[in-house]
């Protein structure tokens, strides 16, 4: 994997029974500590849903890649809550990397399974459809006069540059 590509790991843990608040609390404790470590792109909390018998946690968190994803495993911080989150789940939590689209469509904690080929049809078309109706209405006048070989080639490295990094 390139090392500038951006990492969403993803996390699920299951908090003793009678745990829930403490756990809430050092989790978003840690959360705020955890901004001030280089490279982080966000983090998406998913707490069980009130009044349900669910006591599982999922967090999402983006990285700007791989290196500081481990220098992030490595940190004091991070070893820190670790400790402190052992103590107050039931074992050690699943963790993930998400990638690619199937991580749109996969719930946190749920295994990464390929997608069906008909959302991946229908999620290219709808990529593929905004971005060359943007190109046609954008970049097509100004190449018209190239060799069609040349602009097809052209128009068609944007949009596969779109898709995969935008």
């Amino acid at each position: 994997m390139n090392q500038t590509e951006t990492i969403t790991v993803s996390i699920t843990r299951t908090a003793k029974p009678g745990c829930e608040a403490e756990f809430e609390r050092a989790l978003h404790d840690f959360v705020q500590r955890s901004f001030a470590l280089p490279g982080q792109l966000g983090v998406h909390i998913m707490r069980p849903a009130p009044g349900s018998d669910s006591r599982e946690y999922g967090i999402i968190r983006k990285f700007t890649n791989r290196d500081v994803l481990m220098e992030f495993r490595t940190s004091p911080e991070y070893l820190e809550w670790n400790q402190i989150a052992l103590d107050l789940t039931e074992g050690v939590g699943r963790t993930e990397e998400l990638c690619g689209l199937e991580s749109w469509f996969t719930l946190p904690g749920a295994p990464l399974r390929p997608l069906p080929k008909w959302k991946m049809a229908m999620v290219t078309f709808a990529g593929v459809y905004v971005i060359t109706t943007l190109l046609t209405l954008t970049i097509s006048p100004a190449i018209s006069q190239w060799p069609l070989p040349i602009r097809n080639a052209a128009f068609n490295v944007i949009v596969v540059s779109c898709l995969t990094w935008a």
